[in-house]
């Protein structure tokens, strides 16, 4: 018993450590720690030090994950009470910044660490590594205390953003069962952790209000179908096109939009006036100054979850006037027990008829919750292919699948969609849960053993204190340090920033992130199409002039290229030498067999060197005869000649 009990006190320990380091920020795009703490408290390398093949496989794991985030994050290895001869820190390094300490953290308070520790077999033993069952045991424990970990941490911010959407908030919860579940075991790597999210709810908002919540259920369907049909047709590589400052506008935009969605539960409230307004006022107060504080009084308690808890016990106890979600939702929502399970229904549930009506109202939305869940997933799978270590890239392709059937079971059970989140995902990842899938999995199922034996419990919280979670999910998720940046990035960057957040507030996420990538895609090609010039240089006799081009000639510099030359003055010869240029596309050949054409008019020839092989013989198959004109000439020279594709690579 002495065994099992220090066990539980160790998997405790941790799992409250491991959530009290990511609810300073609760977000899942931008998440920052609330409190940092002191890196001579963190001292894990003389823990998970030496060589890999001394360490057990989950010990190996780790260390593989640490060096990979010191190659990441240079601020990771700054540890001044470590005695790995590999870092490159010292004591006079800055401070690590928040996001590092939140991995450093997690990474640190490990508490499965101690439990494969102790089964590690002394490095100069001669007796062989544990067997395969003790692995996948050792794997499964791991990825279980990980999943406990993330899914209290859940609990506050599904209940929120059901809020933001406008249903009730358990059906925030049950998406977050449902979409959770399906989503890790189907998705594009291990420990992806997907909820109902701000994002997605801010998209629904409107659907719900002027239509009724039941057709957010379709909607989630409808965009889950979509995800799977773009994931099947390879559409999430397309997220490498989407520049940084678009996602800087994208969550500066979400930022405000939340904002905006938390204002309502202030109309009407006036704390001069009423009890209910000070209340209100109060109690969001409270539970704002309560998750900065907490981490610094107690830190082994969750910030929001003891934030929230406090809250609702302090509005019970001085009997304040606010409204609970039990006022909101109906008692009778929150009564516990199986009562609380959701029913699966086939597609189309009750109060929304089978009709193309229903399908021009829902399918815009649809879509773009599609592409936003997409979107958010995408990069934060990609993040975390850059955090662990463990030879496997994430797959786009499987990721917007399992996001598309996780959205169609949450639609099938009543829910509102979602997609994977950021924060969550990384508090996971660094405590053991990157490992195996089981960890998303697990995520889902405590958290549905939780609604149904904690019900009554969750249904006493005071909407102010949600309120007062959102609002600093809300100033977590602004991008603050895109501010300092507006005199220090190019004017593009800047309008296109501003231009995402815009869009973002007027319009929705998806059309914000398609009007940013656009405007971005435009600014490059005409910075691009500025930047092709020639230097020019007549022989002595003067019949001959030989043309040096530098930049790319492409669609958007055409007319910079046909400016460059005077076919009127020009002599007999014309040497066009693009050795530091490069054609791109069908306008490049176009504007190459135009000028061609204008000095044969002129009974001019015009010679072009270093070209690619495969240049010179699209130019030549555009003409019918397959052959070029006698006054357009290539020069070929395989030691010099470029090697370039450019629509199709005639050399394989």
């Amino acid at each position: 018993m002495v065994p099992l009990l220090g066990l539980f006190r160790l998997s405790v320990v941790g799992l409250m450590a491991v959530l009290m380091m990511m609810m300073g920020s609760f977000h899942h795009i931008h998440p920052v720690a609330a409190f940092v703490i002191p890196h001579s408290t963190l001292n894990t390398r003389h823990q998970l030090g030496g060589p890999l093949n001394q360490l057990d496989p989950f010990q190996q794991q780790q260390q593989k994950t640490k060096r990979k985030m010191e190659l990441l994050f240079p601020l990771y290895s700054s540890n001044p009470n470590s005695t790995d001869t590999t870092s490159t820190s010292t004591s006079d390094s800055p401070p690590a910044s928040q996001l590092e300490s939140i991995i450093m953290n997690a990474k640190s308070l490990n508490p499965i660490r101690k439990l494969t520790s102790s089964k590690t077999k002394d490095s100069s033993s001669d007796e062989e590594t544990p067997s395969d069952w003790k692995t996948s045991l050792a794997t499964f424990s791991q990825a279980s205390i990980a999943g406990l970990s993330v899914a209290l941490a859940m609990v506050p911010e599904a209940v929120a953003f059901s809020f933001v959407a406008g249903v009730n908030p358990l059906v925030g919860l049950w998406t977050t069962v449902a979409l959770g579940f399906t989503a890790a075991a189907l998705g594009g790597r291990a420990g992806i952790c997907s909820s109902a999210s701000g994002a997605c709810a801010v998209v629904v908002a409107g659907l719900c209000a002027r239509h009724g919540p039941a057709y957010l259920s379709v909607c989630a369907i409808m965009a889950g179908l979509l995800q799977i049909t773009g994931g099947l047709l390879g559409l999430g590589k397309f997220i490498r096109l989407v520049p940084h400052s678009v996602m800087l506008g994208f969550v500066n935009g979400l930022a405000l939009v939340m904002t905006k969605a938390q204002l309502v539960h202030f109309q009407g409230m006036n704390p001069f006036q009423s009890a209910a307004g000070q209340a209100m006022y109060g109690i969001t107060a409270l539970t704002m100054i309560l998750v900065k504080l907490l981490p610094r009084v107690l830190p082994f308690v969750p910030p929001t979850l003891g934030a929230v808890a406090i809250s609702t016990l302090v509005a019970k106890l001085a009997k304040l006037p606010v409204k609970t979600l039990a006022d909101v939702a109906g008692a009778s929502t929150f009564k516990g027990g199986w009562s609380v399970v959701p029913q699966f229904a086939w597609w189309p549930p009750k109060g929304v008829p089978f009709s193309l009506e229903t399908l021009k109202i829902v399918f815009p939305v649809a879509a773009t919750m599609a592409a936003v869940g997409c979107i958010e997933s995408l990069l934060t799978m990609q993040l975390l292919d850059g955090m662990v270590d463990d030879g496997k890239r994430g797959s786009t392709r499987k990721e917007c699948v399992g996001q598309g059937a996780g959205n169609v079971m949450a639609g099938l059970f009543g829910g509102i969609g979602g997609c994977a989140l950021l924060g969550q995902s990384i508090i996971n990842v660094q405590s053991g849960g990157g490992v195996s899938r089981w960890s998303g999995m697990s995520m889902a199922l405590f958290l549905g053993i939780g609604i149904v034996a904690a019900a009554p419990l969750l249904g006493a919280v005071p909407v102010a204190s949600l309120v007062g979670v959102m609002l600093l999910v809300c100033q977590s998720t602004f991008s603050w340090s895109s501010l300092r940046l507006l005199r220090k990035i190019p004017v593009l960057d800047v309008a296109v920033i501003a231009l995402v957040s815009v869009v973002t507030v007027q319009r929705d996420l998806a059309q914000a992130v398609l009007a940013g990538t656009i405007a971005s895609a435009l600014g490059f090609a005409w910075k691009q199409s500025t930047r092709l010039t020639a230097t020019s240089e007549t022989n002595k006799a003067g019949e001959e002039k030989y043309y040096r081009l530098q930049g790319p000639l492409f669609f958007g510099s055409t007319q910079q290229f046909q400016s460059l030359f005077d076919c009127q003055n020009d002599p007999k010869r014309i040497i066009l030498d693009f050795a530091d240029s490069r054609v791109m596309d069908h306008s490049a050949l176009e504007a190459i067999h135009s000028l061609a054409d204008a000095y044969g008019s002129v009974d001019k020839t015009v010679t072009l060197r270093r070209l690619s092989p495969d240049c010179a013989k699209l130019l030549a198959r555009m003409y019918r005869s397959g052959k070029l004109p006698p006054y357009e000439i290539v020069e070929s020279d395989p030691n010099t000649d470029p090697e370039y594709g450019l629509a199709v690579n005639y050399n394989q």
